[in-house]
């Protein structure tokens, strides 16, 4: 099942679309603007890469690899949603807010 990328051209907003029908007709909307003008893109190929190499590939919160400081959890969680064009969903906001004010949610405060 293929993963379509599309560029809305009322907004130029960019999605990726995951297509799970290909007998379907497809009528994409940007999830930006709600416009229905958008147009299919040449998509990229991307290597398959295993477990090790997706998390090689994003990195450890800080040089060090230690996890034990909440701002640092919190700028690399921003960075990968910043690193994918996506904005840091408010629920997550307030928790990496709250973990720099020393309030951690209640999983990571019982440690």
């Amino acid at each position: 099942m293929p993963i379509y990328d599309y560029r809305c051209n009322k907004c130029s907003h960019l999605q990726s679309i995951f297509i799970r029908n290909l007998k379907k007709k497809l009528n994409p909307k940007c999830e930006t603007c709600d416009s229905n003008d958008m147009k299919r893109l040449m998509s990229k190929l991307s290597p398959v890469k295993n477990d090790t190499q997706v998390m090689d590939s994003l990195g450890m919160p800080n040089p060090s690899g230690s996890v034990e400081d909440p701002r640092q959890i919190g700028r690399w969680v921003e960075k990968r949603f910043e690193d994918y064009g996506m904005d840091v969903p408010e629920d997550t906001r307030e928790m990496i807010d709250a973990a720099r004010e020393g309030q951690f949610p209640d999983p990571i405060s019982d440690i």
